[in-house]
């Protein structure tokens, strides 16, 4: 197996990424309240190209939610949308 194609990010529109977050913040008990937006970023030496913007967080959701988003900043990639 290409060891490229083992860790590639899955793409994604900016929609898809929306709803996965929304989707994993809300399973968690200390992030079900985190309002958020995805914003699209220029593409970095580390391959990254989107981020999110915390509108509200409880203090004590910042780490689980911030680990939750690196996760899913390592799973997937913004496309266009089609």
């Amino acid at each position: 197996m290409d060891f490229e194609t083992l860790f590639a990010k899955t793409p994604a529109t900016i929609d898809e990424i929306k709803r996965r977050v929304a989707y994993a913040l809300e399973r968690h008990p200390l992030c079900r309240q985190v309002k958020f937006d995805v914003v699209g970023m220029p593409r970095t030496t580390k391959g990254g190209n989107w981020t999110i913007t915390w509108h509200t967080v409880a203090p004590d959701a910042l780490w689980e939610a911030s680990d939750i988003i690196a996760d899913i900043q390592d799973a997937y990639e913004l496309v266009a949308a089609a």
